[in-house]
C-alpha cells in the first residue's frame, strides 16, 4: 500500500465510526478523482484528500475543483505532515494507516439539491459496481453469461 492508501484506510474507519460511509478514489464528474467521498447519516458529502508529503501537496493543482462536489472539504495528513501549508478555510484529519480523527471541522458549503442527488446516485452506482466486482471479477467470457456452443460439437 502506498502512504496516501494507507491515509485513506485510516479516514475509512474513522468515517465508518462516525457512521458515514467512504468510497475511496470516487469521479464526481469526468477529470476529477477525489481520494475519499464520503457519504454522511443525513446525506452530508465530504471530501477528503489524502496527502502524504510536502511534495504530494504542491503538486496537487486540482484540490479547489473539488470544493463544489461536497458540503465539507478536509485534508488528511499523518502527524508529520508541515500542516501550516495548509489552507485553513478547510477541514484537517490526522490519520494513519488505523485510525484518524478530525482536529479541525471544514466550514459547511452546502450542495445544491440537484447536485446532491446526483452525486448519491452516481455514489451508490460506484459503490454496487466496486462490490459486485469483488464478489464476481469476470462474470463470464466476453461479458457472455452463457458460452456458445462450440461449432460441431451437436449441440
Amino acid at each position: 500500500m502506498q502512504p496516501g492508501q494507507r491515509l485513506a484506510r485510516g479516514v475509512g474507519r474513522y468515517l465508518r465510526s462516525l457512521g458515514f460511509a467512504g468510497i475511496e478514489e470516487f469521479v464526481p464528474c469526468r477529470g476529477l478523482r477525489v481520494d475519499v467521498m464520503a457519504l454522511g447519516p443525513k446525506g452530508e458529502l465530504w471530501v477528503i484528500e489524502c496527502k502524504s508529503s510536502r511534495a504530494d501537496f504542491q503538486g496537487d493543482s486540482k484540490w479547489q475543483g473539488y470544493l463544489e462536489w461536497c458540503d465539507r472539504y478536509f485534508w488528511a495528513v499523518d502527524t508529520d505532515f508541515p500542516t501550516a501549508l495548509l489552507p485553513e478555510d478547510s477541514g484537517l484529519i490526522l490519520a494513519d494507516a488505523y485510525d484518524a480523527e478530525v482536529v479541525r471541522m471544514a466550514p459547511e458549503q452546502k450542495l445544491a439539491p440537484a447536485r446532491r442527488k446526483k452525486l448519491i446516485q452516481k455514489f451508490a452506482m460506484d459503490a454496487a459496481h466496486r462490490l459486485h466486482r469483488l464478489r464476481d471479477p469476470r462474470p463470464g467470457r466476453d461479458g457472455l453469461l452463457i458460452a456458445a456452443p462450440e461449432a460441431g460439437s451437436g449441440a
